[in-house]
């Protein structure tokens, strides 16, 4: 499961592994703990590489694919709230571009994957380049869409629940910066991947998402 921010590829995803009885992965996640791993260390996402790398890299996360409770640790500390703040959300994009932590942590990234499908039989993983880089020969492949003003107006309700103050236009904004810098980035841009199903959820719910993708993995033997 594949596309940009906000599209609702996490709340999609969660529950149609929870339906199939399969693995949860959400690749993101790994990126943004790696971010924030690179930010208690100090280090500014785009200034020099070698030591952004070197921690982005070498951080211990542990990710958790139960979809009845996913998480991610870092170094050991529950983690999955703090890295969905507004300063690993701003950093991130400069971590995730750089080649050597891609190949780094889509490497982790097949393990998880290995892992997961010999225990439950299968798994749902969503992120960015999951069809076209990290599982080019998964049997179902979906890239999710929606315009900027949408995603923007999703975030910005998530943000509220949150608790924290919201700039919609500000979110926006950023919304259309990581669109930019994720389908621009030398390294696993983000794009469909030419054997994926492109479905734009500016008019669907969820349940209406999770409903297509439920008919359509039954239809191919993936969930009974």
């Amino acid at each position: 499961m594949d596309g940009p921010a906000g599209t609702g590829k996490s709340t999609v995803s969660r529950r149609l592994a929870k339906q199939c009885g399969a693995g949860y992965l959400d690749s993101g996640s790994m990126y943004r703990a790696a971010t924030l791993a690179v930010l208690r260390a100090g280090l500014d996402p785009e200034g020099p590489v070698e030591p952004v790398v070197e921690i982005a890299t070498t951080c211990e996360l542990e990710l958790v694919t139960d979809p009845d409770s996913p998480g991610i640790r870092l170094a050991g500390e529950d983690v999955n709230a703090e890295i969905r703040g507004p300063e690993v959300t701003a950093a991130v994009s400069a971590v995730s571009a750089m080649p050597a932590v891609r190949a780094v942590l889509v490497d982790r990234q097949r393990e998880l994957i290995a892992a997961a499908v010999r225990e439950t039989g299968g798994i749902v993983v969503e992120g960015r380049d999951i069809g076209s880089v990290v599982v080019p020969d998964a049997p179902l492949k979906v890239y999710l869409t929606a315009s900027a003003e949408v995603r923007a107006a999703r975030r910005s309700a998530q943000d509220r629940k949150a608790g924290r103050d919201v700039d919609v236009a500000a979110v926006l904004a950023d919304v259309r910066r990581r669109d930019r810098l994720d389908s621009t980035r030398k390294t696993s841009p983000l794009h469909a991947a030419p054997d994926a199903l492109v479905v734009d959820t500016d008019e669907l719910s969820a349940d209406a998402v999770l409903d297509l993708l439920v008919r359509l993995v039954k239809e191919r033997g993936l969930c009974e």
